[in-house]
């Protein structure tokens, strides 16, 4: 009799009778999960998109994206201009916090498409998801990442309206 959890067996207890070596994020795969390196990404301080806003990472103790296995994640990108000045509008917050966003993946050598996961908090969230998703729609193609939207009462300033964090998958 196997068991789920029983780690001594190289064949997975599961219903589909797999093997330890096809999951690699699987909770019983404890040899890969111990390997799983982690590595800071870090942006060149004069980087013109991120040079207004480059110090927030050292003072509020964060790194913009981390490196685990091969998953990148994506700290939460907010609409900072290049000029570190907040646009207005909801559509304008969403087009920079994605172009910033697409802009570390592009230095980490990904695309948008590599996205496995996106997460938008949204204050507001019933008066700002409809201008949130037609910006959303021109930076997403299928297949789809998986995505949470949560409201929330506010984020970091009060003229920020949208933060989205992400996953990307190396290939």
């Amino acid at each position: 009799t196997r068991y789920i959890g029983d780690w001594s067996s190289d064949v997975c207890s599961s219903d589909l009778n797999h093997t330890y070596s096809c999951c690699p994020f699987d909770v019983h795969n404890r040899t890969r999960a111990a390997d799983m390196t982690k590595k800071v990404f870090e942006i060149p301080a004069d980087h013109p998109m991120f040079a207004a806003t480059h110090g927030g990472y050292e003072s509020y103790g964060y790194s913009p994206a981390v490196r685990a296995g091969n998953l990148l994640f994506i700290a939460g990108e907010v609409g900072f201009r290049a000029d570190g000045s907040i646009p207005e509008s909801v559509a304008e917050q969403t087009e920079v916090a994605l172009e910033r966003t697409k802009e570390v993946l592009r230095l980490q050598g990904l695309t948008m498409a590599d996205l496995v996961e996106v997460v938008s908090y949204h204050v507001n969230l019933k008066d700002t998801v409809n201008e949130f998703l037609p910006v959303k729609a021109r930076y997403t193609e299928k297949p789809f990442p998986a995505w949470s939207i949560i409201g929330v009462e506010a984020l970091a300033l009060p003229e920020l309206k949208i933060e989205i964090r992400s996953v990307a998958v190396f290939p």
